[in-house]
């Protein structure tokens, strides 16, 4: 893994016009991990990586994209999207991220009550999206799915198991995290 002293966090919008909710996923995501994190404002064109067949967008190119276009070792990057993503072998998904990559994908797409029927709700839907962050970004450090309930990293199939879990890593991951000196050992307990 790499030193933490050397790693910073950048989030990127594709096509993601929540400019207001990326600050506070900045903020919350630094506050979490102890890492610099930062806002990337450049414009990332994904309608390369459409599916007309599927009316999605394919995780696996976009986590590549993001891969060739943020080649420092040192920097993980997370893609924030509105639109419906896929991977070959699922038919939609949250986010995604190699184990110990650098990028991490995560999509807002199934994550607003709306999609559900329901009444729109902000606090909910930012709540979601910083949990599907975490959770990926832990991935990218080497965290696998965890079996507390409470932990972020614990596996999300449908929006309710979302919501049953934290926004933070359990004590266990967190150690994990710092043993690997992904994240500095104090902050956030």
């Amino acid at each position: 893994m790499m030193p933490v002293a050397s790693t910073e966090i950048v989030l990127v919008s594709l096509q993601f016009d929540h400019d207001l909710l990326m600050e506070e996923m900045h903020h919350a995501i630094q506050g979490e991990t102890g890492i610099r994190t930062r806002i990337d404002e450049c414009h990332h064109d994904i309608a390369p990586f459409y599916d007309a067949g599927r009316s999605q967008y394919n995780a696996d190119l976009l986590l590549k994209h993001l891969d060739d276009y943020y080649p420092r070792d040192e920097t993980r990057v997370v893609g924030i999207t509105g639109v419906d993503l896929f991977t070959p072998i699922l038919s939609f998904l949250f986010g995604q991220a190699y184990l110990g990559g650098k990028s991490a994908i995560v999509s807002g797409f199934r994550l607003k009550n709306e999609r559900y029927g329901l009444p729109p709700d902000e606090e909910l839907f930012q709540q979601r999206l910083l949990k599907g962050v975490m959770h990926e970004l832990g991935h990218s450090f080497g965290l696998k799915h965890c079996v507390n309930p409470d932990c972020v990293m614990v596996a999300s199939t449908y929006v309710e198991d979302v919501d049953h879990k934290n926004s933070h890593y359990c004590s266990r991951c967190r150690a994990t995290l710092v043993d690997l000196d992904c994240i500095p050992g104090h902050g956030r307990e």
